[in-house]
């Protein structure tokens, strides 16, 4: 009885199947959002893990170690732009790419790349543009499998991620 629990709450796991496609930790403080993200995601065989806000993204990162992040701007406690820049400066986590899921001013966008956010999908979103950048930040879908954190767009990203700032 006097166990303590050291992973997050079963009901923040997905139910993932053996050879799904790697981890993603979904983090938005919209349960609709988390969940829209987390069965687009899980129907194309990703494993996905949720956090409301960056703090609890934070909290749990290095037990379930994912192979993408997802982070919405807006969030109490920690908004998504503070969390990127604490994954970028942790060793343990600065190699995991970031994506952020959000309506992004140019200013964010900028301010995101400076921090080592990979990729940028405005909200509202298409499913299969999640899911391809999900995919191609996991190394699936980029025959070289850069993974890795960048700096900024490189010319072997392609087209995407698409950036539409808001206003």
């Amino acid at each position: 009885m006097g166990k303590t629990r050291t992973q997050p709450e079963p009901s923040t796991y997905s139910r993932g199947v053996p050879g799904s496609y790697g981890r993603v930790l979904v983090v938005d403080d919209n349960k609709v959002i988390r969940q829209l993200i987390r069965v687009n995601l899980e129907l194309e065989g990703f494993e996905v893990v949720t956090a409301a806000d960056g703090a609890e993204c934070l909290d749990i990162v290095h037990r379930v170690c994912p192979d993408v992040i997802t982070l919405d701007v807006v969030m109490p406690r920690l908004d998504g732009m503070r969390t990127a820049a604490r994954l970028d400066s942790d060793p343990g986590t600065r190699h995991i790419p970031v994506a952020i899921i959000s309506a992004c001013t140019q200013q964010e966008v900028d301010r995101g790349q400076t921090l080592g956010v990979n990729a940028f999908l405005p909200k509202p979103f298409e499913p299969v543009e999640l899911v391809r950048l999900v995919r191609r930040l996991a190394g699936q879908g980029d025959p070289g499998g850069h993974g890795g954190r960048l700096s900024g767009p490189s010319p072997a990203d392609g087209p995407e991620p698409a950036v539409r700032p808001a206003g």
